[in-house]
């Protein structure tokens, strides 16, 4: 048995995991699990740049997280920067922070390898009826993860893999596009990833970009609409996510959403984990949350307070993705990047 220490530092949150990975490799065991808003990502759309109050504010959380840890007794420690330290021209301020009060530099990932991670995490336990193949969809805070794969022997995930390898970037309509395309790569074992891709589209991004009034306006959500769409076209583009027999949804937007669509009388992990919303369910959250205002979308039981004012353009993207490849229901998961990033600790 192994125990280590993992922390997903995204646009929106920071997120510790302390879990046991027993020698056979099987499922994590759980020591603590928490989360943070930090609202790293504040203002980077616009400025290109961290801001030093929430550099800050992550750096609090962290010197929480390192005493969690060193209490834990946890034997390796992996701090993974997702899409506000890769759009950031001052990364080096926050990499400094990170060394200095967690003891290990926080490695500012690729959108591959951050795919990767999500659908590592995300595709151990599957419900016996998530048919394969499997479109992992991880709504962050500055970007959304497309990554179809499945297992390495069913003739439908090695069928129109990839052929290429490397990565490129693509930059479109002012949206930064990080590819992989290879054929198919090892992700937990006999899984395997075919096709992923990132693309700059999260829920604080398009909050901060277009829905600026509270309730954001018809026009506003829109235009946010129309960029979504843009970009997930491009996406798709790249990651055949149509062939898809299961659509997995990934992260704290797809969550609440559920939590919503179930009429939870709070947020319950246990109950949204690998629940099954339909389209229509999505569908009415979404324009339920978009015509609240943040003070009402507060006072919905399931909402955490630092996703209020973000979760109408989350819940669009997901939306919107359902739309394009054809999804009739999203299987939600609680397990994620998070542990991904675990799993590759205890294999190190």
């Amino acid at each position: 048995m192994t125990r280590v220490a993992a922390i997903d530092c995204g646009t929106n949150s920071v997120r510790l995991l302390v879990a046991d990975v027993p020698a056979t490799g099987a499922g994590l065991v759980d020591v603590v699990r928490t989360m943070q808003i930090v609202r790293l990502g504040q203002g980077v759309d616009r400025t290109g740049r961290l801001d030093p109050d929430a550099i800050e504010r992550v750096r609090v959380v962290l010197a929480d997280y390192a005493k969690q840890i060193t209490q834990l007794g946890a034997e390796r420690v992996r701090l993974v920067a997702t899409s506000a330290t890769r759009d950031a021209s001052n990364a080096g301020d926050f990499r400094d922070m990170v060394l200095a009060t967690l003891g290990v530099p926080p490695e500012v990932i690729t959108g591959d390898e951050e795919a990767r991670l999500s659908f590592l995490g995300a595709t151990r336990g599957l419900p016996a009826d998530a048919r394969p193949p499997y479109l992992v969809v991880d709504i962050g805070g500055g970007s959304t993860e497309f990554v179809l794969g499945g297992p390495m022997d069913d003739p439908a995930t090695v069928d129109g893999s990839g052929t290429g390898g490397g990565s490129t970037t693509v930059d479109e309509a002012g949206t930064t596009v990080d590819v992989q395309i290879a054929a198919p790569v090892p992700a937990n074992g006999s899984v395997a990833v075919t096709h992923a891709v990132s693309v700059d589209i999260g829920c604080v991004r398009m909050t901060e970009r277009h829905l600026l009034d509270d309730p954001p306006t018809p026009e506003h959500v829109a235009a946010a609409e129309a960029d979504i769409a843009a970009a997930v076209d491009r996406a798709l583009a790249v990651v055949p996510g149509q062939r898809a027999r299961t659509l997995i949804g990934l992260a704290g937007s797809v969550t609440t959403v559920a939590a919503l669509a179930l009429q939870l009388p709070a947020y319950d992990p246990a109950a949204i984990h690998h629940s099954r919303i339909p389209y229509a369910d999505v569908a009415e959250v979404t324009r339920r949350v978009l015509s609240l205002s943040q003070a009402e979308r507060l006072a919905l039981p399931p909402m955490h307070p630092g996703r209020a004012d973000v979760i109408g353009a989350g819940a669009l993207i997901l939306r919107v993705v359902m739309e394009k490849v054809g999804a009739d229901a999203v299987v939600v998961s609680e397990h994620d990047i998070l542990d991904g990033i675990a799993y590759s600790l205890a294999a190190a």
